[in-house]
């Protein structure tokens, strides 16, 4: 017969702190990247810091709500940059914006980005929910549209998951944010065709 849980279990769950839904999605999103999305339990979340699955349950009512809320952030700052970028009036300028944008954007989401690019089960979820135009097809629209199609669909989809995997990859830590920055951008010029902007000439 199962036991009611203990009452240092239930103080342990309830009076967590207000950083325990925060801690959470950090724990999930460092097992995410250890042992994918499908292959992280509950469980081992609850185990990992050392609470019941109860618990994580009571901020998170199901494994969806838990990965929705961990990418929304992220969905957020990318919906704000497309809009930004599609204001632009040239197709160059256009991609351009959305390259450096996104360059950004991943730097500040390493490891997130890191698993959007390489786990099929959060590509499922994104695919599913309404904001999967601003996430794939507009940015890939966008980068693109420099270029005919199918080379500018093909080398933006190169360059948006290329870019997110390298930014969030471990063999490259030993690069600074400004260096590992100024390389995704001139690495995603070439793959795009893309001319860096001209610098504006000093007047003596």
């Amino acid at each position: 017969m199962a036991t009611a849980p203990s009452r240092a279990a239930s103080r342990t769950d309830n009076h967590a702190g207000e950083g325990t839904r925060e801690r959470i999605l950090d724990v999930a999103l460092r097992l995410f990247a250890e042992h994918s999305v499908a292959g992280t339990s509950l469980q081992m979340i609850a185990d990992e810091l050392g609470i019941t699955k109860a618990a994580v349950y009571h901020h998170f009512h199901t494994w969806e709500e838990l990965l929705s809320t961990l990418v929304e952030p992220a969905v957020e700052e990318m919906r704000a940059l497309v809009d930004a970028a599609a204001a632009h009036r040239t197709p160059h300028g256009r991609a351009e914006h959305m390259l450096t944008g996104f360059v950004d954007l991943t730097m500040r989401h390493r490891r997130l980005s890191a698993i959007l690019s390489s786990d099929q089960a959060i590509a499922r979820l994104l695919k599913a929910q309404a904001h999967y135009e601003e996430l794939v097809e507009r940015p890939l629209a966008l980068l693109g549209g420099a270029l005919p199609d199918p080379a500018g669909r093909i080398n933006a989809t190169v360059a948006l998951s290329g870019i997110a995997s390298t930014a969030g990859n471990d063999l490259l830590g030993d690069l600074d944010d400004d260096t590992m920055r100024k390389l995704l951008i001139q690495t995603g010029r070439r793959t795009l065709g893309l001319r860096p902007p001209r610098t504006p000439r000093t007047t003596s």
